[in-house]
């Protein structure tokens, strides 16, 4: 397992350890740190399939609550662990080698004000399963569907929290009737789009638990490259980050 260390932002104010046969984290990633909104008395936050734990550290950014991943990949829980440890941020990120399904039996229901999550995008079947195994987890709905990942984060969350997650725009209606069959209701909407006149390829969406009906909001589009395939302006913010 080739290990490497890398700045998490393209800059030195955080370091990441990835594995470079592994699946590694992506923009997508990053701007669904950015997304979500996390209130300013939010004290708890759960990112469920952290990987080695992006998600987790930039959060650290923009917060000063607990966060606890979920990871069930041992590899990754390891590189999540070392990543912890060279950010000196054990006492504010806790991270826990175990499948997201019933993970609120252990950590809690109905206490974590935020739940972010990143999930396997395929369901088995779509796509021709990658023989590394570990890659197929990551991107294919071997473990965790996308309904075990809904109903563990609104078992999570308390009245009012906040779930945000990144996924891709052809499964946008089933994950509407999924939030709203877990009391989620959706409040915001963002396409995420590769350049401008380009198809949607994700779409960043949170919802509020227990929220009441209607009132989504579909905010602007985000473009990730400009017209000479470099990234524009709001993406190098999201890159440049200045800690809160």
């Amino acid at each position: 397992m080739p290990i490497v260390k890398n700045d998490l932002l393209g800059r030195p104010a955080l370091e990441i350890y990835q594995d470079t046969d592994g699946f590694n984290f992506s923009i997508d990633t990053m701007l669904l740190a950015d997304f979500v909104t996390i209130p300013t008395r939010t004290k708890h936050i759960c990112d469920l399939c952290s990987g080695n734990a992006p998600i987790p550290l930039y959060l650290t950014l923009r917060t000063s609550a607990e966060i606890i991943g979920v990871e069930v990949q041992e590899e990754s829980y390891q590189l999540a662990l070392k990543s912890i440890e060279v950010n000196h941020l054990e006492k504010q990120i806790k991270i826990l080698n175990e499948n997201l399904v019933n993970i609120s039996s252990k950590i809690g229901k109905n206490c974590f004000e935020v739940v972010t999550c990143n999930p396997p995008f395929f369901k088995v079947g779509d796509n021709q399963i990658n023989p590394n195994d570990r890659k197929a987890i990551a991107r294919h709905e071997v473990l965790a569907t996308l309904e075990d990942i809904v109903k563990e984060a609104s078992n999570l969350l308390n009245t009012k929290g906040r779930f945000a997650m990144v996924h891709r725009p052809d499964r946008l209606i089933e994950i509407l009737e999924v939030f709203q069959k877990y009391h989620i209701e959706p409040k915001r909407l963002r396409f995420v789009y590769p350049k401008l006149g380009s198809p949607c390829n994700h779409i960043l969406i949170e919802g509020i638990k227990d929220g009441s009906l209607g009132g989504l909001v579909v905010l602007p589009p985000l473009i990730v490259y400009d017209e000479d395939n470099k990234w524009t302006k709001e993406v190098i913010r999201i890159y440049n980050y200045e800690k809160e």
